[in-house]
């Protein structure tokens, strides 16, 4: 691919970017992630504030109670009674609980359940302005070569809500940038095989967001895969602080400016965003 054919697709990547974070159940309508205990300390008889129904964390998923007053729907139809629902795992929008407009995503992270509440009238969504993004430079788009371990690594890493949790890592991504060689511990999609990376850099917290997000495919049979840094990604909890984004594993901050990509939110100050 030429360049002017790679700084093309690159535009079309940005302004598909933009359109989905900025969707109605894009990450900036994510308004709560309230965690559920079985025991029902934070939310006694399973109330969240300004959450219809009762929610409460079984062994086997999440029981929802809800009365006819509590306006849901469940798979689209009017939802009244009890049913144990498990993770969903497609787009907020397709999520199985809804209350008008609003979006109700149950998941589960380490054993644990949560719900998340998606709302398009949320304020973020509102104040959304755009995404700072460098425009295509071929100098950031560099050849690397997938290394996987011999068997899968978890590490325990901070969070964004200030929670360690573990990260599972499948190899380490090689590249070189400026003559200097550098390497990227990435997770494996069992699904397809595409690799991701948490990264950080030298612009991190200053004129970028404080760590990005990096996916660079699926790697040939030999290893081989496009290190595309000029398609860095800011991490959801760039968007909403409901996210519980990990943050990068030892060994994944790189040492030079990594001047490429999505850099922040336009109208964030350097310092947080």
């Amino acid at each position: 691919m030429s360049d002017d054919d790679a700084a093309t697709a690159w535009q079309e990547w940005h302004e598909h970017r933009v359109a989905t974070v900025s969707g109605p159940y894009g990450p900036l309508a994510l308004t709560g992630t309230h965690w559920l205990s079985e025991a029902g300390d934070e939310h006694p008889e399973g109330r969240i504030p300004a959450v219809p129904g009762r929610w409460r964390a079984t062994d086997g998923g999440v029981l929802l109670s809800a009365a006819a007053e509590d306006g849901l729907t469940l798979d689209g139809e009017p939802f009244t009674g009890d049913a144990v629902l498990g993770a969903d795992e497609g787009r907020p929008a397709d999520s199985r609980v809804g209350a008008g407009d609003v979006r109700l995503v149950v998941i589960r992270r380490e054993g644990e359940w949560a719900l998340r509440v998606y709302d398009p009238a949320s304020p973020a969504r509102r104040a959304f302005a755009g995404i700072e993004a460098t425009p295509y430079d071929p100098a950031f788009a560099l050849p690397g070569r997938f290394r996987p371990y011999g068997e899968d690594r978890t590490v325990q890493v901070e969070n964004a809500d200030g929670r360690e949790r573990g990260l599972g890592l499948g190899g380490e991504l090689s590249f070189s940038y400026e003559g200097s060689p550098h390497t990227l511990q990435v997770a494996v999609d069992g699904e397809d095989g595409s690799l991701w990376a948490v990264f950080a850099d030298t612009t991190g917290g200053r004129s970028s967001y404080r760590f990005r997000f990096l996916r660079p495919g699926t790697p040939a049979a030999d290893g081989a895969v496009t290190v595309d840094l000029n398609r860095a990604l800011l991490p959801p909890c760039a968007f909403a602080d409901h996210f519980v984004c990990p943050f990068p594993p030892p060994g994944n901050t790189l040492p030079f400016a990594v001047a490429a990509g999505e850099r922040r939110l336009k109208g964030a100050l350097a310092a947080g965003n």
